[in-house]
Formats: structure tokens, C-alpha cells, sequence
């Protein structure tokens, strides 16, 4: 098991993009983390198996209305989570690099 952290941008706000992550995660057994930040920017913690998470990261480019322009996928340190949740209202940028 292992933990990444993704930065995605582009038009990935208002159009239903933290949904569908929760979706993908669900059907793929991945736990974590997405939240909107204040610059437009999503944020996703994910915690899986290794090969899951790269199927997870591929599958998000799949969902309707967003227009994706750029991902940025950072392994972090393990994080454990109780299922997959949107945080609402809660901007966050991780000072892990």
C-alpha cells in the first residue's frame, strides 16, 4: 500500500469532478481524500495498491465536464483513511514534498 498526493487543474471545479473521483476510488477500492483549493485547483489523497492507483490517476481523465490540463502525482508518506470522502469548503495545500 502506498499514498500519493495529486494536484489536478484546468476546468475541474462546479462541474461534478469530486464525485466522479469518489466514484473511481469506490469502484477501485481506493481511500482518501478530494477537496477543492481556493486557486482552482483540486486536491486528491489516495492510498492503494501501487498498480490501483495508477488505473485510479488514468480513470480520472475520464470524467464528463472536466477538462483536465495538467496532473501532478507526488508519493508521500502512507496515510491511512476510513473510505474516500469530498471535503467541502476546506482548502488545503500540503507543505510534503
Amino acid at each position: 500500500m502506498k499514498t500519493v498526493e495529486l494536484f489536478i487543474s484546468g476546468r475541474v471545479q462546479k462541474v461534478g469532478f469530486r464525485a466522479c473521483i469518489r466514484r473511481i476510488a469506490s469502484d477501485l477500492n481506493v481511500v482518501g481524500t478530494v477537496a477543492n483549493l481556493p486557486d482552482g485547483r483540486v486536491q486528491v489523497y489516495a492510498t492503494g495498491e501501487p498498480m490501483i492507483l495508477e488505473k485510479f490517476v488514468s480513470m480520472i481523465y475520464g470524467c464528463p465536464r472536466a477538462v483536465i490540463r495538467d496532473v501532478r502525482v507526488v508519493e508521500i508518506s502512507f496515510r491511512a483513511f476510513e473510505g474516500f470522502s469530498i471535503l467541502k469548503n476546506e482548502h488545503r495545500i500540503s507543505t510534503e514534498f
